[in-house]
């Protein structure tokens, strides 16, 4: 009799365990009542009849999902692989059961699918210096995939994008080119500035010919003061054309 005492308390416990239930705050409860879909509750106590009603436990919190490397073939025909990382997270518990087996493995199938397709539409300057755009490009495509999964991706982000030895060789060489390319487009322009200068000074100069005189006089100064030694110079003769017509007179 007294072991009948102790063992009735225990199957109410378990009952009661199996009656109630409580919900994170970040926790909802998929109800089924005899198969079929009754309400979305929590977070807090719940009740749940055993035997009648089952419950399936939903977390709300963001997921990250790492999804693993890809081999990408870009629209100029490199091979890549390329990773990348999605955050996600539940909005519609009733959906993310219903809609779909395993809402976790679908979203990264997908993923994995979409990240492919996107970045075999791109060169691969572009996925090199458009991350932020190919980025929200895939997280768009996402969004509007799992929406009716009862899901909702907030973000994608490209991690790695790893190249072969041959092509970050060739890689190297085509920016060595265009940086040489630029220093003679630089050097190129600055000649062409510097003559449009010398073309100004030579005008200016051709229309006072004292000016002309005066430069003459100054360059053979300043070779005076950085050679010590003696120079012969020729001298102009329309250095002394003013003198001369200033004496005929």
């Amino acid at each position: 009799m007294s072991l009948f005492y102790i063992i009735i308390p225990i199957l109410l416990v378990i009952f009661l365990m199996k009656f109630v239930h409580v919900l994170y705050e970040y926790q909802r409860a998929v109800i089924f009542t005899l198969g079929r879909f009754w309400k979305v509750k929590g977070p807090g106590l719940i009740i749940v009849v055993p035997f009648i009603q089952w419950m399936v436990r939903m977390d709300l919190r963001t997921v990250v999902l790492n999804i693993p490397p890809q081999d990408v073939i870009s629209r100029d025909n490199v091979s890549v692989r390329v990773n990348a990382v999605v955050y996600f997270r539940v909005i519609n518990p009733e959906n993310a059961i219903i809609k779909v087996v395993n809402y976790y493995e679908a979203v990264s199938q997908l993923a994995q699918t979409t990240l492919r397709s996107v970045l075999g539409q791109h060169e691969l300057d572009e996925m090199l210096a458009e991350r932020n755009k190919l980025n929200a490009h895939i997280q768009q495509i996402l969004d509007e995939q799992t929406e009716i999964w009862g899901i909702k991706v907030g973000m994608v982000e490209i991690k790695d994008i790893d190249l072969n030895e041959t092509m970050v060789r060739a890689i190297a060489k085509q920016a060595e080119a265009e940086r040489e390319r630029r220093a003679k487009v630089i050097h190129a322009d600055g000649e062409f500035q510097a003559s449009q200068k010398l073309l100004e000074a030579a005008q200016v100069l051709s229309q006072q010919p004292q000016a002309i005189q005066l430069r003459y006089l100054q360059t053979l100064s300043n070779i005076a003061e950085e050679k010590n030694s003696t120079i012969v110079f020729p001298l102009p003769i329309d250095l002394l054309s003013s003198f001369i017509q200033k004496n005929s007179k």
